[in-house]
């Protein structure tokens, strides 16, 4: 059994910006990866996928992303950062390692892996949601004869091309998915409200900003500013390109499906060969519940970062309720390294007898 004071679960984004700041404390710890190679979930994304921030805003701490002000980065160019961010910093990063379940046991944890078992004094879950793709209960879902995927498993739009496709869901990757498809398909994007758009010149960084007034007025004891009403949807060029073809326009979700299609709430049925659910995720948290932490809603109640049931346990990048933009490359920094700080303060006392 290999000993650690921390544990860091997850090799992506958020669990290299915590192994970042656990370069700097005296204490022993490790990265557990399930992945085979650096990158996180970005490699499983589809081919054509850009991020909604320049290059300068989808950064870890320490290093920038090469590319500037200017150019919003490809997936190939997340997966590369990723990958040389870990070797940049010689981060400790085991791989692949999946961990089935933390349990406590003796004033600490194990982990139960496929590669054996680990024990450690502190663990930090950085597991994010790609591992819980969500797809809404629609009625008639288990009926339908077409294919169905998550945007979880889209790769390109080749193998929908001359087919009649909805896509499901209003935020960026709905966009941008039915921005490709609509290339080569008969593509109708299905949302709950009309979708709305950030003007061309406002991106990531805006809702960076906005983040970081909403963390700041909490550290003061400030109202939160009101934010601006400005949209949802960032504009990267492959929406730009789709809004000037006219083909960004959306409809209100079927009501049910059937064996060949969809039924519209005007009772309309429609024939369709597939649909592409670009719902959403759930945090991927399966490997928690052996300590009794993981609430009904599927979150683990925290106070910041830490777990209020377990203090010694932090989760890290599962998005605002593990701190405000925690799941984007630039906002995960200011959680990791408060996380990191509080993990160094916790082990302080029994420093160096584990």
């Amino acid at each position: 059994m290999q000993s650690r004071d921390v544990v860091v679960i997850g090799g992506g984004q958020a669990g290299l910006a915590v192994g970042f700041y656990l370069r700097r404390v005296p204490l022993s710890w490790a990265v557990l990866d399930a992945q085979d190679g650096p990158g996180g979930a970005w490699p499983r994304t589809w081919d054509s996928l850009r991020l909604f921030s320049p290059a300068r805003f989808s950064s870890l701490p320490g290093w920038i992303m090469p590319g500037g002000m200017d150019e919003y980065p490809t997936r190939e160019a997340a997966v590369e950062y990723l990958a040389q961010y870990e070797e940049r910093y010689a981060l400790p990063v085991e791989r692949p390692v999946h961990v089935r379940a933390v349990r406590r046991e003796d004033g600490g944890f194990v982990l139960d892996t496929d590669g054996g078992a680990w024990r450690a004094r502190a663990v930090v879950s950085a597991t994010g949601s790609w591992a819980r793709p969500y797809v809404p209960d629609v009625p008639g879902r288990e009926w339908f004869g077409g294919m169905q995927v998550h945007s979880a498993w889209y790769r390109a739009p080749e193998a929908l091309a001359g087919k009649r496709v909805l896509v499901v869901g209003g935020g960026n990757s709905g966009a941008q998915v039915l921005a490709e498809l609509s290339l080569v398909a008969d593509a109708t994007w299905v949302t709950l409200a009309e979708p709305t758009f950030l003007p061309d010149h406002v991106d990531g960084r805006y809702l960076f900003d906005q983040a970081t007034a909403l963390y700041r007025a909490q550290k003061q004891g400030r109202p939160p500013p009101p934010p601006a009403d400005l949209g949802d949807i960032v504009m990267v060029p492959p929406v730009r390109q789709a809004r000037d073809r006219g083909v960004l326009r959306a409809v209100r979700p079927f009501v049910r499906m059937t064996e060949r299609g969809v039924v519209w709430p005007d009772g309309r049925e429609e024939a369709v060969d597939a649909i592409v659910w670009c719902t959403g995720f759930r945090p991927a948290l399966e490997h928690l519940r052996p300590l009794g932490v993981v609430e009904a809603d599927g979150r683990v109640r925290v106070q910041g970062t830490r777990s209020v049931r377990e203090p010694l346990l932090w989760l890290v990048g599962y998005g605002n309720w593990t701190g405000f933009a925690s799941a984007t490359l630039i906002g995960v920094g200011r959680s990791a390294r408060g996380t990191v700080d509080e993990v160094a303060a916790a082990l302080a006392p029994a420093e160096g007898k584990g």
